[in-house]
């Protein structure tokens, strides 16, 4: 292990996350540990008539379907087909024709899918239907390498290796409008109405004026063991601000994808549509997906971000801080996945646009929070709300961890305004950040060939689709007086 790594650290009690109530069902174990027959009890005991199961693609999007109960049992105990064009198709259903992993050239297969039987969990606006998260292995019986969510798994066995269990906690921005998907489309995107108006941050009024969808959001997240630890309305008219309580890193991660799906589907309920698009509005403020990061030691009970005999920050933090930094441009393109990401980050709008870091400084990338054991951590701050949460958590982890390895330092702490800084910039398009990931072989290294390949070829077309696009501004630039 790398000497940061045995940085010295305070044994310090950790509260566990607490267990959530999956509506009148009760609570959800952390496992359902006894295979089928425990499967089959939990089932029943909930008075489950249905599940619904799926897994999520390169772009977060989860991808399932409704199986009866006894498909459920079956598929728990040997697996079941699926088809693996959810890794060969763009958030449009549109099929990437660079794409290696399957294509016209394999036929589209099924691959073999795993019921998760952890992620078990009731679905609090269908209290009947139980909902189950699946991993993809290949012809051999390993996990499917450009799987999202198997890359993080891989990044968390690296992590255990050297010594360290990861939590993470997420909070997202989101504007909601009163809109369906119909009339989105009558409206051509254009004219959208918001679910307020006003720029109103942290607004008590706004808030409670809408408190039926509030609570529904929160009360439905909670039962979906997606527990909030707080809500607010953000500045710009109809967005809130959802944080999403800490917990160990797979889990976390799960939480975090679940819940922008959540938000959607009880937004629905309400005729409502939630937008985690990174900037919608050239005028108003983009939408975050914040990520706050620590390391502790495999048991969870000493932060070892915290050096108890200073009583501050540790050469681990640092080392894991230096190596966020040192590869955040070539890695960009992992967290700002589409072309719209690259319009949040502009100056004096609380997004980065280089790579640096200062203590409780929002102008920055990466932002020190914590003078405790208990509350030192690092809030990764360059992810949109438009990130897969799995590729973005993976990489911002990796990252940190091959600083940890190589004992990375980091520039000098940013003071003031980061914007001012001087410090390296970010990629300011999608088509120049999946330039720089095709040519990292660190990122190759922090993260596997496969993936890395598979998602450059996903980005490389999502930049095909836009250089052929004739958008909105174009048309009213230059139809008229070219």
């Amino acid at each position: 292990m790398a000497k940061a790594a045995q940085a010295k650290v305070r044994h310090v009690p950790v509260a566990r996350a607490r267990t959530v109530r999956g509506g009148r069902q009760g609570t959800r174990p952390r496992a359902i540990d006894g295979g089928v027959a425990a499967l089959r009890g939990w089932l029943e005991e909930r008075g489950i008539a249905k599940a619904k199961i799926g897994a999520f693609d390169v772009d977060g999007v989860f991808r399932g379907k409704y199986v009866s109960v006894e498909k459920l049992l079956s598929a728990a105990e040997g697996g079941l087909g699926f088809c693996d064009v959810v890794f060969g198709w763009d958030l449009a259903d549109e099929l990437y024709d660079n794409a290696r992993v399957t294509g016209w050239h394999t036929g589209y297969p099924d691959a073999k899918a795993l019921v998760d039987l952890s992620t078990a969990r009731v679905i609090p606006w269908e209290p009947d239907t139980a909902a189950f998260i699946l991993d993809f292995v290949d012809a051999s019986g390993a996990p499917f390498e450009p799987s999202p969510r198997q890359l993080l798994q891989r990044i968390g066995r690296r992590a255990r290796e050297l010594g360290f269990l990861p939590r993470v906690g997420s909070e997202y921005e989101y504007f909601l409008f009163r809109e369906t998907p119909q009339s989105l489309r009558e409206k051509g995107f254009q004219g959208l109405s918001t679910l307020s108006p006003g720029m109103f941050g942290y607004s008590w009024l706004r808030s409670s004026a809408n408190a039926g969808l509030v609570h529904a959001i929160v009360d439905g997240l909670n039962g979906f063991d997606v527990p909030v630890e707080g809500m607010h309305t953000e500045t710009g008219p109809g967005v809130y601000e959802t944080a999403i309580r800490y917990d160990d890193l797979e889990r976390a991660a799960d939480k975090a994808a679940l819940f922008k799906t959540a938000v959607k589907e009880i937004c629905a309920r309400h005729g409502v549509t939630a937008c985690f698009m990174a900037k919608w509005n050239a005028a108003l403020p983009g939408c975050s997906g914040h990520l706050h990061l620590s390391l502790w030691d495999r048991a969870g009970e000493a932060n070892a971000f915290f050096d108890a005999d200073t009583g501050r920050e540790s050469d681990t933090l640092r080392h894991f801080l230096g190596g966020q930094l040192a590869l955040m441009p070539e890695l960009t393109a992992l967290h700002w996945p589409t072309v719209n990401s690259y319009k949040r980050s502009v100056e004096n709008t609380w997004a980065p646009t280089t790579a640096t870091w200062g203590r409780e400084n929002r102008t920055c990338a990466v932002r020190l929070i914590g003078d405790s054991a208990k509350s030192t951590r690092l809030e990764y701050r360059q992810p949109g709300a438009d990130a897969n949460p799995y590729v973005s958590i993976s990489a911002a982890l990796a990252a940190g961890l091959w600083g940890i390895e190589h004992e990375v330092e980091p520039p000098a702490a940013c003071e003031g305004n980061g914007y001012a800084a001087g410090a390296p910039p970010l990629p300011r398009s999608l088509k120049e950040a999946v330039e720089l990931l095709r040519r990292s072989d660190r990122a190759r290294e922090v993260l596997g060939a496969g993936f890395v390949d598979h998602y450059v070829r996903t980005r490389e077309w999502e930049v095909r689709r836009f250089e052929r696009a004739v958008t909105t501004w174009e048309l009213e630039r230059y139809l008229e007086l070219v």
